[in-house]
């Protein structure tokens, strides 16, 4: 069984000054992934950039680079995606180890490490929006019980995280720092998913960040609007058994066919859509609108 999604992603900025030079990364290919292949892509950009250089980034995402060197007061880029989502497998969260023998699997030691251990030990650590600390440990204290079985353990953590917060849009940027949000028991899926890692991995255990889109249902009768979706975040965990399995927790389910996986990192820092450097262009706010559109 899969599904099939046309997507469109588009990103304007309209600067109160010309820019006279910008440097932007973009994250706008869907991975090839075991479960979901995009079969068509196009990448529309106005002005046309000087430099356009399409290469993979240090966790294996499609990275675009774009050099603008003429003066431009605004920028538009324009994602059309076509992907099919696969079925993943189900899998028996009860045939995952003991946490505490990941943790241990995953601490660094005099033996050699086995190359897919040691590929998860770069998402165990601190990154630039997810801190490691006492109080995300004591938060998820009820969810990691001695011998618990790793994935049953997250799996709890996910629905302890939904339970216990409020979706709020307005609640936090993306600054926002994670203790605030564990105070406010506020925020959004960047947040939720934040969070998450910031508890899994102030246990040793290694996830890291998903970013993708999620397929969305308009009220009954209604039809769907252009532009009415978002990007949508979520968190992968490494099992030593069953590799790295996805959680929602801000829907509380196993990502599945609505879910679009665009790339993953540390933490968003790593793969925000759209990010760069511009010489001038004062200040500035952009315009995002996503769609996702089902082809079946």
């Amino acid at each position: 069984m899969s599904a099939h999604y046309q997507i469109f992603h588009d990103t304007s900025y309209h600067y109160d000054s010309p820019v006279s030079l910008a440097q932007q990364l973009a994250h706008l290919w869907p991975r090839e992934c075991t479960w979901q292949r995009c079969t068509e892509r196009q990448l529309q950009i106005s002005p046309e950039p000087t430099v356009r250089r399409d290469e993979l980034d240090v966790f294996g995402n499609p990275l675009t680079r774009l050099a603008f060197e003429r003066p431009h007061d605004q920028l538009q880029v324009n994602a059309r995606l076509t992907v099919e989502v696969l079925t993943r497998p189900v899998l028996d969260f009860n045939r995952s180890p003991p946490w505490e023998l990941t943790r241990d699997a995953l601490s660094y030691s005099s033996r050699p490490m086995p190359a897919d251990l040691l590929e998860a030990c770069r998402y165990r650590f601190q990154s630039p929006y997810v801190h490691l600390k006492r109080s995300f440990v004591e938060f998820s204290q009820s969810c990691f019980a001695p011998a618990q079985p790793l994935l049953l353990g997250v799996q709890a953590l996910m629905q302890k995280i939904f339970s216990e917060f409020t979706f709020d849009a307005e609640a936090t940027q993306v600054a926002t720092p994670l203790v605030e949000v564990l105070e406010r028991r506020r925020g959004v899926c960047q947040d939720f998913a934040h969070l998450m890692l910031a508890c899994v991995r102030s246990r040793g255990l290694a996830a890291r960040y998903v970013s993708g889109y999620l397929l969305t249902q308009p009220p009954p009768g209604q039809p769907r609007l252009i532009g009415a979706d978002a990007s949508h975040a979520w968190v992968s965990v490494f099992c030593p058994v069953l590799g790295w399995v996805d959680f929602d927790p801000t829907n509380n389910v196993q990502p599945a066919l609505e879910h679009i996986t665009l790339a993953w990192g540390r933490d968003f820092s790593d793969v925000s859509p759209l990010r760069g450097v511009i010489l001038g262009g004062g200040s500035h706010d952009p315009e995002v609108r996503v769609t996702v559109m089902p082809l079946d």
